[in-house]
């Protein structure tokens, strides 16, 4: 099977072109290099031109505050370059993954979201991308949609990389602790949508690793796994503090924990929880 990976130097997009090289698979990864997404009227063709029997769209705006001010940019990659890269895909007669997030979700619950719950995205970005998930629909009823959050792996710029930066540099980190998540590693991300394909999947479905955490238990994880594993680490004391003292522009649902259920039934193996994936991700680094 040949399979196209867009957005291939992003860092989900890196680990799922690695692991597919690894196996032996056939792949094309492409980039802005290859498939420009800000002009849509050229993904199309150019998608339906490689004729890959399975296409996996990990191509998106992801710059979440930058997009509050680059709000037809962010909308003009997330929501039409991803009808574009769907629209390719039917034409070329082959499948699609497309790769969306916790950032539809609104945090208003106390309970995981589920995929049939209410969306309501509070960020430029996180309307793009609920945007992009009904147009790929409508095109491509069929189409397979995967929700993840708090995305960090070995490839691409992420919040571990910055906090292993920031502890071997500064005695004391200030980390906003009123926003509750689950920390997802992008091995285990593209385990996940590599079993969803296998089992020729559709729909949506929400895959994060196990537990929950606020993004000062994370960093504090961090810390203490970069410290245990040799890195250098000056950072004695990570501070907890509320959104309020750490304003951005764009707003963060408080509380984006999703529920797996649907897509336990699926993988037929235990999702790994977020401190054991923290800890090999530390060690590959």
């Amino acid at each position: 099977m040949t399979i196209l990976v867009t957005g291939a130097k992003g860092q989900l997009g890196r680990e799922m072109v690695l692991a597919l090289q690894a196996d032996g698979e056939a792949v094309i990864a492409i980039g802005r290099e290859e498939v420009d997404f800000s002009r849509p009227d050229q993904v199309v063709q150019a998608i339906a031109g490689y004729g890959a029997e399975q296409v996996i769209n990990c191509g998106a705006y992801t710059q979440v505050d930058k997009a509050e001010e680059e709000a037809g940019l962010a909308f003009t990659i997330n929501r039409d370059a991803a009808r574009a890269v769907a629209e390719g895909v039917r034409l070329s007669g082959g499948r699609l993954l497309h790769v969306s997030t916790d950032f539809i979700f609104g945090g208003e619950q106390s309970t995981p979201y589920r995929e049939d719950d209410a969306a309501n995205p509070l960020s430029v970005y996180g309307r793009s991308k609920l945007e992009g998930e009904r147009v790929v629909l409508e095109v491509l009823p069929e189409a397979l949609i995967v929700r993840t959050a708090w995305v960090y792996g070995a490839h691409g710029h992420n919040f571990v990389k910055t906090i292993l930066r920031l502890a071997g540099e500064r005695r004391e980190l200030k980390v906003v602790d009123d926003q509750l998540g689950t920390p997802s590693w992008t091995g285990d991300i593209v385990s996940a949508m590599r079993a969803l394909i296998k089992a020729d999947a559709s729909g949506v479905y929400q895959f994060t690793n196990e537990g929950v955490a606020s993004w000062y238990d994370f960093a504090e994880e961090i810390v203490a796994g970069a410290r245990q594993a040799g890195f250098p680490v000056v950072a004695e004391t990570v501070r907890p503090i509320p959104t309020t003292e750490f304003p951005l522009p764009a707003m963060r649902p408080a509380y984006s924990v999703m529920s797996k259920v649907k897509i336990r039934g699926v993988l037929g193996y235990p999702i790994p929880h977020w401190r054991a994936s923290l800890k090999k991700m530390l060690n590959t680094l």
